[in-house]
């Protein structure tokens, strides 16, 4: 008897092992790791060995405006992190922006570029999970026109806007915006807009999903990292993450800000952290936790499986498995109820599906 459940007990770990694979197959992460060689650092983990810096910032030669303050990205140590994190410096009446030469504008940002590894590239049919944390500082001032902490970036043909960027506004209150940018005629959409308040002085743990196809996926959650309360979530399900004659899409962290309303502006330190940028092969579609998306499902169940109409919205089909992996059903239209009554007390496994060849696999407890 111990020795059946011993072997059960493998067995579980093996199917767990594979679930957990087919979701995080090439990871990269960027962490601080102390004072000095931070250019080096970032370039070395988003573009290694090809001698171009994955930093654009106003002190760099020969063309930044701004050397002589040094380097507008540092290591600092963070307390309530307990660890070293990058700050990045932006200084309103001084810094140029040293990628395009533009005096209207100014940038201190970190990217992945063409010069970086196929991993770090999003191209067409790939699915990328960006993750970071970052905290903006009590009385952050953003002006009237753009002012970007993060973008996802098209690279050829139609580039001259970015996808996607977080970016706060002024305004009463002060906001923050999910702005998004189908193509260079479609004009702009505003996919979300919160409060910026809550942001200020606070860490917050962010994560990006994207399908990336001219019928993609994208979602986005920033949470507190101190207590998870979730600050802003957008989801969608049918979005065009990459333009027809893009190559790839990529991320860019920092402070990219307009300086068309000038007056509104004070020089600024963010702080940004834990970097990770991984390909997978299937993404959960919704911007909203799994725990959250499947606590609606009774669990333990007894004769049926509910399902919500939010489930039955992102997927299509279900596969329900012994923990041995044997398929005991599978649905390939739900409902939201389905028969499970023939199923014998124990754990079980169902993987739920989409036909844009996305999965999500849970476990339940049939009593």
């Amino acid at each position: 008897m111990i020795r059946n459940d011993y072997n059960r007990m493998k067995i579980l770990f093996f199917f767990l092992v594979l679930v957990s694979l087919t979701n995080a197959e090439a990871q990269v992460v960027l962490n601080a790791n102390g004072p000095g060689n931070t250019y080096e650092l970032v370039t070395s983990v988003f573009a290694p060995g090809n001698g171009t810096s994955a930093v654009e910032a106003p002190d760099q030669s020969p063309d930044g405006s701004h050397q002589a303050f040094g380097r507008h990205i540092t290591e600092v140590f963070d307390t309530e992190l307990n660890k070293y994190v990058f700050e990045f410096y932006s200084h309103f009446a001084l810094d140029n922006d040293v990628a395009t030469l533009s005096t209207d504008r100014q940038r201190v940002e970190i990217k992945t570029y063409a010069a970086s590894p196929d991993n770090l590239k999003g191209t067409l049919g790939e699915n990328i999970i960006y993750k970071w944390r970052f905290k903006i500082p009590i009385g952050f001032q953003p002006s009237t026109n753009f002012t970007h902490i993060h973008q996802i970036k098209a690279v050829d043909g139609d580039e001259s806007s970015p996808l996607f960027t977080l970016t706060p506004r002024l305004g009463t209150p002060n906001k923050l915006e999910l702005i998004y940018v189908a193509n260079s005629t479609s004009g702009t959409d505003k996919l979300s807009i919160v409060d910026l308040l809550p942001f200020e002085g606070n860490w917050i743990d962010a994560e990006e999903r994207i399908h990336v196809g001219s019928s993609g996926t994208y979602s986005i959650t920033l949470k507190k990292h101190s207590d998870g309360t979730v600050l802003l979530s957008y989801s969608n399900s049918n979005i065009a993450t990459i333009r027809p004659d893009n190559s790839f899409i990529r991320p860019k962290w920092g402070i990219y800000r307009s300086l068309i309303d000038v007056g509104n502006l004070r020089d600024e330190a963010v702080r940004f952290s834990d970097f990770s940028i991984a390909e997978v092969s299937n993404l959960s579609v919704n911007s909203i936790s799994n725990d959250e998306v499947f606590a609606t499902i009774p669990n333990p169940i007894i004769d049926k499986l509910e399902l919500s109409d939010e489930i039955m919205q992102q997927f299509d089909s279900l596969r329900l498995f012994e923990i041995s992996g044997k398929l005991l059903l599978e649905k390939h239209k739900l409902s939201n109820e389905i028969d499970v009554s023939f199923l014998k007390t124990g754990v079980y496994f169902i993987q739920f599906s989409n036909n844009q060849n996305q999965s999500v696999s849970i476990k339940i407890i049939k009593t």
